[in-house]
């Protein structure tokens, strides 16, 4: 293959959108964006590449690998184009608008990972998300989520669960059995995979109190609608932090079920997405069918902390292009007139009053040999008795 028949073609992961599905996707982004500020969200737009360490602050490891890493070559520093735009966002309620009140913020943007996440998933999602900062109590986490909820359903998608977790509960146990980083990493990469053999093989240190060694085990399989009442006899030996955590759980469940009773509510105690920086609950929507997330969040207080100011924050993100292909409210294509070559003043006038109403028209150039259908137009403007009028164009009509 020559060079002119590779020069079309994209790097893996990364596609472009164009035409129709491109207005469909704009318009999914304004209704959800004025969803957003309809509830008080403020939009915000965070650059898409930083200094790296301003850009992976407080996430540990986790956005490491997925951070594509250039050199600035106005400074010699390291830079990083943006992988998650919660990081940003957390900045600039920290360091830029240092509110004392509760922050409202909200987003959309490109993000860029340097690997796919999911097989054939795309390296360059459309990121859009909120995020709600300086309020520690589960009414944030409630607005959240009733806030993402309400976002599934207006891309139209209707038949959703939910998960929840908590990451305090194996911070607390890890904690409480004394593990060291080393024991603790390769714990958390073990329950992640549920690998119960290589669990109780991991905590089978006579360091490690036996009760312990007993709850790393249970913890693993502590997933399912009854899994909250299961967690109050496997792990009712820990110390006071693990049961505090279940009751967050059990009080943000009753709060979920008095605002949407008809949300299916799966728990798995055992989930530890984005554990590094996440602080207490952590969620993600599912659609049945579909083996990935569609949307996921949680509350990650620290962050704020490396920037000079913590703050308690809790939000959600999701790929607009996923919600756009699991919905299918790609909204119905405005009719497109065509109009003719002329220069009738009258004509223009009559363009000028449909484009001002909302129609779209498209104005015929001289001598193309398009036709209608061609222009993406199934109408057309004729003059009739002096008089511009919008007609339905004939099968194969040209201009």
């Amino acid at each position: 293959m020559n060079s002119e028949q590779t020069h079309w073609l994209l790097p893996e992961g990364i596609g472009e959108t164009l035409p129709p599905r491109a207005n469909a996707l704009e318009h999914l982004r304004r209704q959800l964006l004025d969803l957003y500020r309809s509830w008080g969200y403020e939009l915000i737009f965070p650059p898409f590449v930083e200094f790296l360490d301003a850009l992976l602050t407080g996430t540990g490891s986790d956005l490491e690998l997925e951070t594509f890493k250039l050199t600035d070559q106005a400074t010699g520093r390291t830079l990083g184009i943006r992988a998650d735009i919660t990081p940003q966002a957390a900045r600039i309620d920290a360091h830029q608008l240092r509110r004392e009140c509760p922050t409202r913020l909200c987003y959309q943007g490109t993000v860029l990972h340097s690997r796919r996440s999911v097989l054939a998933g795309s390296r360059a999602p459309l990121q859009i998300g909120a995020e709600l900062y300086g309020h520690s109590g589960l009414e944030a986490e409630l607005e959240i989520l009733s806030l993402m909820i309400r976002t599934l359903q207006l891309a139209g998608i209707e038949e959703i669960y939910l998960d929840l977790g908590h990451v305090g509960l194996y911070r607390a146990l890890a904690a409480g059995a004394g593990l060291n980083q080393q024991q603790e990493h390769a714990l958390f990469d073990a329950l992640q995979r549920k690998a119960v053999p290589e669990i109780a093989q991991l905590v089978a240190n006579k360091a490690i109190d036996p009760a312990y060694q007993a709850m790393f085990v249970a913890l693993a399989g502590l997933s399912g609608e009854r899994a909250l009442e299961r967690a109050m006899t496997e792990l009712q030996q820990a110390d006071s932090a693990v049961d505090e955590a279940l009751q967050e759980l059990r009080n943000l469940a009753t709060m979920l079920r008095a605002r949407h009773p008809e949300l299916p509510v799966h728990y798995d105690l055992a989930e530890l997405r984005g554990y590094h920086y996440h602080t207490g609950v952590v969620f993600a929507a599912y659609v049945p069918g579909t083996g990935q997330e569609v949307a996921r969040g949680g509350r990650y207080d620290d962050i704020g902390k490396l920037f000079g100011r913590a703050r308690p924050a809790c939000g959600f993100s999701a790929d607009l292009n996923l919600l756009l292909q699991l919905g299918g409210t790609a909204g119905s294509e405005r009719r497109a007139i065509l109009a003719p070559v002329d220069d009738d003043p009258g004509l223009q006038r009559k363009i000028e009053q449909l484009r001002e109403s909302g129609r779209v028209v498209v104005q015929a150039l001289p001598d193309q040999r398009s036709d209608a259908v061609e222009m993406g137009c199934d109408e057309i403007l004729v003059s009739r008795a002096g008089e511009w009028l919008v007609v339905a164009r004939a099968s194969g009509q040209t201009m």
